[in-house]
């Protein structure tokens, strides 16, 4: 069968430098901290040009420390999309804040920012932006709303490490504070979890810094209450390797979601805002006849995924928010449309072409 995210390949592509680096590691047993990490943090720092850069255990755990980090409390209102995997909803509500959901747009997926300002209360302390499926969304409009009302900007950059607008300004270097995800399948991914926080501020990256290892800077001196949300030497030593070929990937990724739109037949293709750049962290279609769709890929050995099935206000978990889907018509529409197709920048070209041959077939 097709794979749906072609991680093997990648892998065969960078072996040698990735095995190396690892056995390095084994060989020296430096497995937490340790100049792999170090070099990581630098890395990634670098790369979106932000002042600071702290890796961490996962994108999970980068959102909580990022609401902790803005002193972030119980009663408090985040302003967030619904459309979107739970982590950041559920941080929100972790922390004992509210998540108040905004509908998104139906361009770009993200929130719809001409519906923000309605939804802000006296108890709202930010707003948490989702870049969905790899495209940030207007951050500077979204910065612009939250100078007006004193709020705190947080981007989820879990899909969208690499992204950026014409500008040159990047996802992680435009919010207040920003997090990441390197899951194997994001963008940029290593071989388990892991995760990162970036923020151009002094404070705040103190902050994060001690809550990342248990609120200590000097052993066995704890300054806060943290936790244990380190990353792995090993998992830095794989993103080090893989960070050096990654605007090589990102523009594979781009022809190849190009090539996709192109082609592909009786369905909404996404649509990239002009003048931005996305890593293409999947690849999603809205098709009215979905499950006929999946039925005649999966026949023919191509694998699918439906990035998201369930809006966050329809989750069991948060059913105390009392939340109207009526409120949510753009997200209710792409809920019930949305669906993923194999994609990477390792999609053989040859394997492209049979899935837009399959899929066009339609029933």
């Amino acid at each position: 069968m097709l794979a749906f995210c072609d991680l093997k390949s990648q892998y065969l592509k960078y072996k040698n430098e990735i095995d190396e680096r690892i056995q390095n590691i084994l060989n020296n047993s430096s497995f937490i901290g340790g100049t792999e990490v170090a070099l990581l943090e630098e890395n990634l720092a670098n790369f979106v040009k932000s002042k600071y850069a702290y890796s961490c255990s996962n994108g999970t755990s980068a959102l909580y420390i990022a609401l902790k980090a803005l002193g972030i409390k119980e009663g408090d209102e985040i302003i967030t999309s619904p459309f979107t995997f739970i982590a950041s909803s559920e941080m929100i509500a972790l922390i004992g804040a509210k998540p108040v959901f905004v509908d998104i747009s139906d361009v770009d997926y993200n929130l719809d920012i001409s519906k923000i300002e309605e939804k802000i209360s006296p108890k709202t302390k930010a707003i948490l932006a989702i870049s969905i499926f790899g495209q940030m969304p207007d951050l500077n409009s979204l910065k612009k709303i939250c100078k007006k009302h004193n709020l705190y900007l947080i981007e989820d950059a879990a899909q969208s490490f690499g992204a950026r607008n014409d500008l040159e300004e990047f996802s992680c270097n435009i919010a207040d504070i920003s997090t990441t995800s390197f899951f194997p399948s994001k963008p940029l991914g290593c071989y388990g979890d892991g995760g990162a926080i970036f923020t151009n501020n002094d404070e705040l990256a103190k902050k994060v810094k001690l809550l990342i290892n248990h609120g200590s800077e000097i052993r066995y001196q704890h300054e806060i209450i943290g936790l244990n949300a380190r990353l792995d030497a090993i998992q830095a030593a794989v993103l080090n390797v893989k960070l050096k070929y990654f605007d090589e990937e990102i523009a594979k990724r781009k022809d190849l979601a190009n090539t996709y739109s192109k082609n592909l037949k009786n369905c909404i293709t996404p649509q990239v805002k002009a003048n931005y750049l996305s890593v293409w962290a999947q690849y999603s279609v809205r098709v009215k006849n979905r499950d006929l769709v999946i039925k005649k890929l999966n026949e023919n050995g191509i694998p699918t995924a439906i990035h998201y099935p369930i809006a966050l206000y329809k989750q069991p978990c948060f059913k105390y928010l009392e939340y109207n889907e009526k409120d949510f018509k753009v997200c209710e529409d792409v809920t019930n449309e949305i669906l993923s197709l194999p994609f990477s920048a390792f999609l053989d070209i040859k394997d492209q072409e049979r899935v837009i041959e399959i899929f066009n077939k339609g029933e």
